[in-house]
């Protein structure tokens, strides 16, 4: 290998697709056991690699000196090979700098809980003590010297300003956890978590429902890429940043489409998914298998609200995914949870196709008729526009519809 990320575990790592993006060379993720870290780094059969969990403070006894930022937070996460020489470098303080800074998260003099005790929560230490935080608290989940616990931070210090995450409480395939509960912080201005799969943590989440400033990670992770390719190979490589970030974001971002039974969600769907080599989903699919009868059955037998059960269940399987199109049932959207849940690692398209052009099927319980469907129509109509990123017109041809919602997805799913 001459260039990668070292880790215990890389399976769902995005750093191979961001170098290539940046760089012409070949970049690999290499798997190491702790007990296979010391042969890698003493045979330095590499010319650099980047450094991730739980190696980052492991990595400093083989390194024949370490930059500035590195000694001060003790954690390096890029090491380059000159000559036999190992350098250690730590880019993750320049990419949560930069996160902040394009979030507009200003710190002077604000107390400041960091959640974690590893390289990261380091990193985050030194960043908002540079940038003039008042005051920064560690917390752990064990009690020891300059931490306090989980259980202290609630009741000792519900007076933070902004929370900073760097546990992989939340982190894929564990999406569905949260570090901390957000209802006790009452002066909260900002969250920023430095996980990145999922696009939205249950932290996050929860802050922006409360109107509070969040952001996870994934900015902080192109950013830090960004910067060990400089070092990488001793250039300048000017300003990518933002336009990677962009890239990377809409090509996780799962492709949700919700609307009218009728409204040609499946139809648009499987014909983005083929176009952009992406998993087609179709959350009606996933009931029918789970009950193992059509949907008609499961209204007629079993009622509505057993429906809505396995809905749920079918969206809360999809949403750890990444990277697919998925294709919703007329009323998922109606039920907050589910909206979280699709939201999770996706943007959704409500396509609005008008109501005299939704044809009334058998396989629609709630559209059985032309007056049933314009009276679906008009009770869910500012729930699909409210719950939606975009609104896309559906009158058109399927394939004019996936064409458009191909645009917008690439060219706006960063939301700048």
């Amino acid at each position: 290998m001459e260039y990668g990320c070292i880790g215990e575990k890389l399976p769902h790592s995005y750093s191979k697709e961001i170098h290539e993006k940046i760089g012409t060379y070949k970049y690999e993720l290499k798997e190491l056991s702790p007990l296979e870290l010391g042969a890698f780094m003493e045979e330095k059969e590499f010319k650099a690699v980047n450094v991730t969990i739980p190696y980052k403070r492991a990595v400093i006894p083989y390194l024949y000196k370490t930059d500035p930022a590195a000694q001060k937070i003790g954690a390096v996460n890029t090491v380059v090979n000159r000559n036999g020489k190992l350098f250690g470098y730590n880019t993750d303080y320049y990419g949560m700098k930069a996160l902040f800074a394009r979030e507009n998260m200003e710190f002077r003099g604000k107390k400041v809980m960091i959640l974690g005790t590893g390289g990261t929560s380091r990193t985050a230490q030194a960043v908002v003590k540079d940038l003039g935080a008042a005051q920064t608290v560690t917390v752990s989940r064990k009690a020891r010297e300059n931490t306090v616990t989980y259980e202290e931070a609630v009741t000792m210090h519900n007076d933070a300003h902004a929370i900073v995450n760097t546990t992989p409480v939340g982190m894929f395939p564990n999406v569905f956890d949260a570090p901390v509960l957000l209802e006790t912080f009452g002066k909260l201005e900002y969250v920023a978590d430095a996980i990145y799969n999922p696009h939205q943590t249950r932290l996050v989440q929860a802050a922006l429902k409360n109107g509070i400033k969040a952001q996870t990670g994934l900015y902080m992770l192109v950013a830090q890429a960004v910067r060990a390719y400089e070092i990488f190979m001793d250039t300048d490589a000017g300003d990518i940043t933002e336009r990677i970030y962009k890239e990377i974001l809409a090509s996780k971002l799962n492709i949700v489409l919700t609307g009218m039974p009728g409204c040609g969600k499946s139809t648009v769907g499987k014909l983005l998914a083929e176009k952009l080599k992406r998993p087609f989903y179709d959350t009606d699919d996933l009931i029918r298998d789970a009950a193992g009868c059509e949907i008609s059955e499961i209204f007629s037998e079993k009622g509505e609200p057993y429906f809505r059960s396995l809905e749920t269940d079918a969206i809360r399987s999809l949403s750890a995914n990444a990277g697919c199109v998925i294709a919703t049932g007329g009323g998922a959207v109606l039920k907050p949870e589910n909206v979280d849940l699709l939201k999770m690692n996706g943007r959704l398209y409500f396509l609005d196709r008008p109501p005299e052009l939704l044809i009334p099927t058998a396989d629609r319980p709630l559209a059985l008729t032309a007056d049933a469907v314009f009276a679906r129509y008009r009770e869910r109509y500012e729930i699909y526009k409210n719950t939606a990123d975009d609104t896309v017109p559906g009158g058109a041809s399927p394939g004019e519809v996936a064409a458009e919602i191909e645009r917008r997805h690439y060219n706006e799913a960063a939301g700048r």
